[in-house]
């Protein structure tokens, strides 16, 4: 027929018999089984509609190959699946039927009942094929209203969620909801429908509620950091990831938990500081209690991070943000945590193993980082890495170097160049020494019998006072310096030196003469070697000449100052019993111009070598910390002013709030410095013509070469 010009007679014969069929056969049996069996039927109608298109299209291939495509007509098995759609899936009653059908199944699917998904499967991939290369048939007849049906079941769900669980089992009922829901859409309905349904699930039991459920008395977020739960914690993270600002609102909770925890440590401290005496033993006791917490505490959210939020770069940058916000409210975080440092550096650390050291001074690096004063830490820590040298005090070089390696890595060689020379002294000193017992082995009695031990230290790398502590050494002493300074000064020309007596230290050999209680006669004498400081030598050489001597006495004989000298004689008097040298009269721990001080002749130790525990103040003064106040401002005004210097002379002219901006930007990685400080500067700088305002404007600067 197509050959002879016949072609439209049979195409359209063809669609006549189709609609026919569909019409009077299909229909009316669909029509039957409303009431019963009625996805079996259409299932079934379905299958055999296709059976017999696929039969018809291979009976009249050429018809299919040569009159369709020149009319411009729809295939053959094409037109079978239009007129099925036309005639029976659009028909009102069975469209109907099928809307309400399907979605009454995944209704008790949802409520826990057993369906035949294998059905409801041949549906969906019936309405997809009738589409006929698109999904126009399957979203108007079924995803539509599947999704509607969906947001009105999960909005009323999550309404009776939030009113019968705790924050905890409602994201598990939400977890487990949306594996359902996936599930579902790879059994039985298209895959492309998967991200639609996921997208009304997200939307209804987790956008809309999110904020409910973190703030959640008793079960939130909040509750969840206090009590660790790790586990519930993780799974919200997962659940509120996958909607916009589900982050957002976990991270406001957290942070305002852990600034609220934060401040209360760190302003606990200072406020029971407000409350003490001030002094600087009190607060050398918080130093390591102040450090410990805010390590744990930042041990505990690492674990957070790493345990239940897949260390998120959000939450790092928070939790990281938060610890800087409270470790600054604390003006003491600075010297504490040198404080705590310098106790892990010291020898006779006997709870921590040198890998556990190493740990802890990674952790104590991490708080490091949230100080904006790194200049005030660097301050504390020169003079507590001094006490450590100097005093032979430090657990090893290898711990220091790898400390101050630590601080090089993280804000540049400036920031340790005066404690990397600082070791360098240390290791000339030895070599020095060296060469002068070398030089003095065969003139004892030049050294008056004394074994000097000098250390030789460069003034602007330590934090030692450009003027000495007053000290009247003994005359043997001091005839061994002379002798010292005048073989180094034969040595160093133009060089000059000066004795730093608070920061040394000597052993003395010391013999005491007990008498007998009963008897009142001499027992054998006693012989201890004393290892005491510098200025409690001068002290106990004094009773080799004075018996008995007051505290006014006693400072006028060595010239050392009253705080100094208080310190001195603590231990000797008032300290442990097994080290008490001296018998202060009247007794009690204070001291008075007037109190007299004699040596303890019933002194006794089971050691021949007696250590005297020297009083060290771990924690400064108020007025001592005025003073390095007072000396960190002075430095920061020098620090200032060559940044100042450096940016103008790179860029010649430049606006006031540019320089601002600029000086702020190189040196926040030190300090943060007040603008108007810096301002300040800049006018000082000007009087002294490093720089001018420019003649046209006063608010650009110009460099004056």
């Amino acid at each position: 027929m197509v050959l002879h010009k016949h072609g439209k007679k049979l195409y359209e014969g063809l669609k006549e018999v189709v609609t026919e069929h569909l019409q009077m056969d299909v229909r009316s049996t669909i029509l039957q089984s409303l009431q019963n069996n009625f996805l079996e039927t259409i299932s079934n109608m379905w299958l055999e509609h296709q059976t017999a298109m696929v039969m018809i299209r291979d009976i009249l291939m050429y018809m299919d190959r040569v009159y369709v495509p020149q009319q411009h007509e729809s295939p053959v098995y094409d037109l079978g699946l239009q007129l099925f759609k036309e005639e029976i899936v659009l028909f009102m009653d069975i469209r109907e039927h099928l809307h309400n059908h399907l979605l009454t199944l995944i209704a008790n699917e949802r409520k826990g009942e057993v369906i035949d998904r294998a059905r409801v499967k041949t549906m969906c991939q019936m309405l997809m094929t009738l589409g006929i290369g698109s999904r126009t048939v399957y979203e108007e007849e079924f995803e539509k209203h599947f999704l509607q049906v969906s947001t009105n079941f999960y909005a009323a769900e999550s309404q009776t969620f939030l009113a019968e669980n705790s924050a905890a089992s409602y994201i598990r009922k939400v977890e487990a909801r949306l594996i359902e829901e996936k599930e579902r859409a790879n059994h039985y309905l298209d895959p492309s429908s998967e991200t639609h349904i996921l997208s009304v699930v997200d939307a209804e039991l987790i956008e809309r509620h999110m904020e409910t459920v973190v703030n959640m008395e008793n079960s939130g977020v909040v509750y969840m950091l206090r009590t660790q739960k790790y586990e519930d914690l993780d799974c919200m993270y997962r659940m509120f990831k996958r909607v916009n600002g589900g982050l957002k609102v976990m991270i406001e909770s957290l942070s305002t938990y852990l600034r609220e925890t934060g401040r209360a440590l760190v302003m606990g401290e200072e406020e029971g500081m407000a409350s003490g005496s001030g002094t600087g033993e009190s607060g050398g006791k918080n130093a390591t209690a102040y450090v410990q917490g805010l390590l744990e505490l930042r041990d505990q959210y690492n674990l957070f991070l790493n345990r239940s939020f897949k260390n998120d770069i959000l939450f790092k940058q928070a939790i990281s943000s938060d610890f800087e916000y409270f470790v600054n409210l604390n003006c003491r975080s600075p010297e504490y945590l040198s404080l705590y440092v310098d106790e892990m550096l010291k020898k006779g650390v006997k709870e921590h193993s040198e890998q556990e050291v190493e740990v802890i001074l990674d952790k104590c690096l991490t708080l490091f980082r949230y100080l904006q004063d790194k200049d005030v830490f660097e301050r504390y820590y020169k003079q507590h890495l001094a006490k450590r040298l100097l005093l032979n005090r430090s657990i090893s070089d290898d711990a220091e170097k790898g400390m101050i390696s630590r601080l090089k890595n993280d804000c540049g060689c400036q920031f340790t160049s005066k404690l990397e020379g600082m070791f360098k002294d240390m290791s000339l000193s030895t070599t020095l020494m060296e060469t002068f017992r070398d030089r003095h082995t065969t003139t004892p009695n030049e050294m008056q019998g004394v074994d000097l031990s000098v250390r030789v230290l460069t003034m602007g790398y330590w934090p030692s006072s450009t003027n000495p502590l007053p000290c009247i050494v003994p005359d043997a002493c001091a005839q061994a310096f002379d002798v010292f300074k005048r073989f180094y000064l034969g040595r160093h020309s133009g060089r000059k030196l000066m004795l730093q007596t608070h920061l040394g230290s000597a052993d003395l050999n010391a013999v005491f003469y007990p008498t007998s209680k009963e008897e009142g006669s001499a027992n054998s004498p006693k012989r201890h070697i004393l290892q005491v400081s510098t200025h409690q030598m001068c002290v106990l050489m004094l009773f080799n000449r004075i018996v008995s001597i007051t505290f006014n006495d006693i400072q006028q004989e060595t010239g050392i100052s009253q705080k100094e000298l208080v310190r001195a004689l603590q231990p000797l008097a008032v300290g442990k019993p097994a080290q008490r040298i001296l018998v202060k009269a009247p007794k009690g721990r204070d001291f008075e111009l007037n109190d007299t001080f004699s040596v303890n002749e019933q002194f006794t130790s089971k050691l021949h070598r007696v250590k005297i525990q020297a009083v060290s103040a771990k924690g400064e003064t108020d007025s001592e910390r005025k003073e390095t106040k007072q000396k960190v401002d002075d430095d920061r005004k020098h620090v200032i002013e060559a940044a100042i210097v450096r940016i103008m002379k790179a860029r010649k002219t430049l606006a006031h709030s540019q320089l601002i901006i600029e000086v702020t930007s190189q040196l926040q990685s030190r300090f943060h410095p007040d603008p108007m400080i810096i301002k300040r500067r800049i006018e000082g700088l000007i009087e002294r013509e490093y720089l001018k305002r420019s003649a046209n404007d006063r608010k650009i600067y110009e460099y004056v070469a």
